[in-house]
């Protein structure tokens, strides 16, 4: 994966400003404050690429990031209450335009926060992605908010929860970096497969 060259190319605030699929796509899902931008972050190794937020629900947008070999999509995070039900709907009208258009899907990275169990929304965006049969991965945050009781405890909560779905897990640490080059290589493994 050549990291050297990602730059942002657009941002989509409804289904019909969406490009054309020319490139495969890896696509980042996840709730607010899941530290999604920090991931997009450590493995294009940019400082600021997608913005992070302190404030939950920031990313409105479909994001689109070019790199050499595919595009980089960054949805909009999902389940934060203090959004309005009119943007709450805009959102999922944008989302499943997205998923629903005929796209090259690599891969998609679903990603929930390892310290605790998934969401009724992160769990309805699993059997989404499985149902439909769209390539998936998730990777657990916050790795380094736990020790190394809680870790075992988690991963193996996880590894039983994701089995019944088939999906490949990997746990991340924005601190740290430690996951990063695991999350690169499953991005590369799933572009090789597409081609």
């Amino acid at each position: 994966m050549d990291i050297n060259n990602v730059k942002f190319e657009m941002a989509c605030g409804i289904s019909s400003q969406l490009p054309e699929s020319v490139l495969p796509e890896v696509v980042f899902s996840g709730r607010s404050n899941v530290g999604k931008s920090s991931l997009i972050n450590k493995i294009t190794n940019r400082k600021s690429l997608a913005r992070v937020s302190a404030t939950p629900g920031k990313t409105a947008t479909i994001n689109f990031f070019s790199l050499k070999e595919f595009m980089l999509v960054d949805l909009p995070g999902y389940g934060y209450a203090k959004v309005s039900r009119a943007e709450k709907e805009r959102w999922g009208e944008l989302v499943e335009g997205y998923f629903a258009d005929d796209r090259k899907f690599a891969l998609v990275i679903q990603i929930c926060d390892i310290r605790h169990k998934p969401t009724a929304d992160d769990m309805q965006m699993i059997q989404y992605l499985s149902e439909l049969g769209f390539p998936f991965v998730v990777v657990l945050t916050k790795k380094d908010k736990l020790n190394k009781t809680e870790l075992a405890k988690q991963l193996e909560y996880y590894s039983e929860l994701l089995s019944d779905y088939n999906a490949e897990f990997v746990a991340f640490s924005a601190l740290n970096g430690e996951g990063t080059e695991d999350v690169r290589a499953i991005i590369d493994k799933y572009l090789e497969r597409g081609e």
